[in-house]
């Protein structure tokens, strides 16, 4: 969604680093860059401007002129800045005191309100609440059917006493929703209400009779954050004839600039609580202004990435799996890989989740085209593998790959390719486990383009400490050896991934797991 804008931001900075001091010259530079990157971003102009002269005041203040290294200086005041056109702190949901709790959602048709629905009742069921969903869309063909599709799916009950499709009184069915929550005893009503093309009378009437009803305790106006600046004026009219509490940003997953995240807070007040980034139910998040802001700056997402990875792995697997990788209680099998990619894929696109790494965005292009359906084809070549065959891979001969190949409807190679790589990623593995950090990424193949900057760095001490013999003789025998030495490059445990043939295995110069992150491996 912020491509674009992460982007020109990242040339802008890259300019500024290096320098020991920032003229008044450098520093109008630069605020021009970031208003014509906020501008291409789609983001409303009021609000560029309003961000700029901030930036602008406090780049030319002690802060910057004082500091030490002034182009990081000014990368913390566009980066506090821009958690503050966010919304600031995270805005949490309101709870009644006396329950239920009326969560009103209000918006333009095809924003997504009833898919969002279901995402929030479930979201709200995994926090331990007793939500229900109310079908107060009456208008949209099969709004009602599709709420209750989305419901089953969520798990969560849905309350819809008319058949839609033009038919029943939509202000009666929220009025009558709240006396059902009572006698049921649900202690959260989120009701889905009707929307339009576009802003008309009928639309606000209708959305303005239901809050009346109702008395929401909450009011959350859903934008699609695919429409650019329209969202501000849509935001502004629901606002003026409704009125809202809180937004929810839809379609966060899209390839828009995602202007109106950073138009709609600016301008109406009202903080973003939520972010839908998928069609999953799943895909649903608290939005944090703070986490956004690092996002769009490439400083990656690490405290979202560690919340996924605690909700997708199990404890006492992840534990066992420490303990086989650190030479403990029995090898570390095909069946225990198996296990972890399994828990890899529960916490989303491999791509969105690499993309959460620290200095991973410089990848972006190389990650958008992994194919995520690689690790079925993986499971489907392991599943196809006799037990003892996953317990010790080493036995796996020609005939065996023949057999688990033509079991899983894959070519033979594929079965050497993942079995080989299988190795050598349960080497890194443990090399992680045993504290010596990433070294090469084997398991994945590399990422493409590390190679050819990895080549042009400074040798470290250590670096130099691996270099030939000083006997003349020794170091000739070295380079016939290295010469003669099978090729390991290949394209086989890139391919087996979803990387290309040519795929380097270094990362960038210093990059490794934060420890926290490491344990949940």
């Amino acid at each position: 969604m912020f491509d674009t804008l992460q982007d020109r931001l990242a040339a802008t900075f890259k300019n500024l680093r290096g320098r020991g001091r920032l003229s008044d010259a450098d520093i109008d530079a630069t605020c021009r860059e970031i208003r014509i990157a906020l501008l291409e971003a789609d983001v409303a102009l009021p609000a560029v401007r309003q961000f700029v002269e901030r930036v602008r005041e406090r780049a030319k203040g002690v802060e910057v002129s004082e500091a030490l290294n002034p182009a990081q200086q000014v990368i913390k005041i566009v980066n506090e800045e821009l958690v503050e056109i966010l919304g600031g702190q995270t805005r949490r949901l309101r709870f009644a005191k006396t329950p239920p709790t009326v969560i009103m959602l209000a918006g333009l048709q095809g924003s997504g309100k009833t898919t969002l629905a279901g995402k929030l009742g479930r979201w709200l069921k995994e926090q331990g609440h007793s939500p229900i969903l109310v079908a107060a869309d009456l208008q949209r063909p099969n709004a009602v059917t599709q709420l209750q599709v989305v419901g089953q799916q969520a798990g969560v009950n849905v309350f819809a006493p008319e058949p839609g499709n033009g038919v029943g009184d939509p202000v009666q069915v929220a009025r009558d929703s709240i006396v059902e929550a009572k006698h049921k005893l649900y202690d959260v009503v989120v009701v889905d209400t009707a929307g339009r093309l576009g802003i008309d009378t009928e639309l606000m009437q209708q959305a303005a009779d239901i809050r009346d009803a109702v008395h929401p305790d909450e009011t959350l106006f859903v934008v699609d954050a695919m429409i650019g600046q329209d969202a501000v004026t849509t935001a502004q009219a629901f606002l003026d004839g409704v009125g809202f509490s809180g937004v929810v940003l839809s379609k966060l997953d899209g390839d828009a600039r995602g202007g109106a995240a950073l138009s709609v807070v600016q301008l109406t007040g009202r903080q973003v609580m939520f972010a839908s980034n998928g069609e999953k139910l799943t895909d649903f998040d608290i939005f944090h202004p703070d986490r956004m802001a690092s996002r769009i700056l490439g400083m990656g997402d690490m405290l979202t990435l560690i919340e996924q990875a605690e909700k997708a792995f199990d404890a006492d697997e992840a534990a066992k799996a420490a303990a086989k990788l650190q030479g403990k209680g029995g090898d570390f099998t095909l069946t225990d890989f198996l296990q972890q990619m399994e828990a890899v894929q529960k916490m989303g696109s491999l791509s969105k989740i690499m993309g959460m790494i620290p200095g991973m965005a410089q990848f972006k292009d190389q990650l958008a085209g992994f194919d995520d359906s690689e690790i079925d084809r993986i499971r489907a070549l392991i599943l196809s593998m006799t037990p003892a065959e996953r317990d010790n891979p080493k036995m796996i001969d020609g005939s065996r790959r023949a057999r688990i190949a033509s079991g899983a409807g894959r070519a033979v190679s594929e079965v050497n390719q993942l079995v080989d790589r299988f190795f050598e990623a349960r080497k890194m593995m443990m090399a992680m486990a045993s504290g010596d950090g990433m070294g090469g990424m084997p398991g994945l193949g590399g990422l493409p383009g590390a190679g050819k900057r990895a080549k042009g760095r400074q040798q470290t001490p250590q670096s130099r400490k691996k270099r030939g013999s000083g006997n003349p003789a020794k170091r000739a025998a070295e380079a016939r050896a290295g010469a003669t030495a099978p090729d390991q490059s290949g394209d086989s445990g890139a391919a087996a991934f979803g990387f290309g043939k040519d795929s380097s295995t270094e990362l960038p110069e210093g990059f490794e797991l934060p420890k926290n992150l490491k344990d949940l491996l």
